[in-house]
């Protein structure tokens, strides 16, 4: 799954800036529109939307990105139906990437979604491990 490489936008020029900030004063409702058809968004989508136009409003230069999720050992296994032991040893041989925090590994979403695409082409029982072998990283 790849990221989308960052867009900045530049601020807004002062009169553009202003009647945003005109149109954002008083409300948090945001309807979008796509091809003539409203949509509501949820929340968290809302807010970063009133977010995004509140920088613009300000003049401020915008700088949109992607973000991995990033799993403890725990919510990986679990996701991918194994035990937290054969999880922390497939990233020990280097089958799964795995990023520090400190003492404690961290897995993208991404690649445990990729390695169970694998295991689904490889067939049933490819993937052992599957019970609870020892503590929580």
């Amino acid at each position: 799954m790849a990221l989308i490489a960052p867009r900045v936008t530049a601020g807004l020029p002062a009169e553009d800036a202003q009647k945003l900030k005109y149109a954002l004063d008083g409300g948090h409702d945001i309807t979008v529109f796509v091809d003539g058809t409203v949509h509501r968004l949820p929340p968290a989508a809302r807010d970063a939307v009133v977010d995004l136009l509140g920088r613009f409003s300000r003049g401020e230069a915008v700088t949109v990105s992607s973000v991995e999720e990033m799993l403890t050992t725990s919510r990986a296994a679990e996701l991918a139906g194994i035990s937290h032991t054969y999880l922390r040893n497939m990233t020990d041989r280097g089958e799964i990437p795995v990023e520090y925090r400190g003492t404690h590994r961290r897995i993208r979403l991404a690649d445990v979604m990729a390695w169970l695409e694998t295991q689904k082409k490889i067939g049933p029982g490819a993937a052992p491990g599957s019970q609870d072998e020892g503590p929580n990283d």
